[in-house]
């Protein structure tokens, strides 16, 4: 099962690496990842394995979404991800 991560806002030092931490220290394998500075904004989109998360999802989800309390982060499902991206 996988996950897509999503992380919008003003740039700062250590976003990749607080979510890559995140991510290995709850089991969770990064699959791809794209990101890019735009105008001083930072944007990244992650794909990433779920299979062998050690903690519960929504937890998971909880901790990634608060390291940056300043920014727009969602963590979801392949399949709701899925679903809202259906023709």
């Amino acid at each position: 099962m996988k996950a897509v991560i999503t992380v919008v806002g003003k740039d700062e030092k250590g976003i990749i690496a607080k979510v890559a931490n995140a991510c290995f220290e709850n089991n969770v394998n990064i699959v791809d990842v794209a990101q890019k500075v735009l105008d001083g904004y930072f944007t990244m989109t992650m794909v990433v394995d779920i299979t062998e998360v050690s903690d519960d999802f929504e937890n998971f989800k909880n901790k990634v979404v608060g390291l940056f309390p300043n920014m727009k982060i969602n963590v979801m499902h392949e399949n709701i991800f899925e679903s809202m991206h259906r023709i």
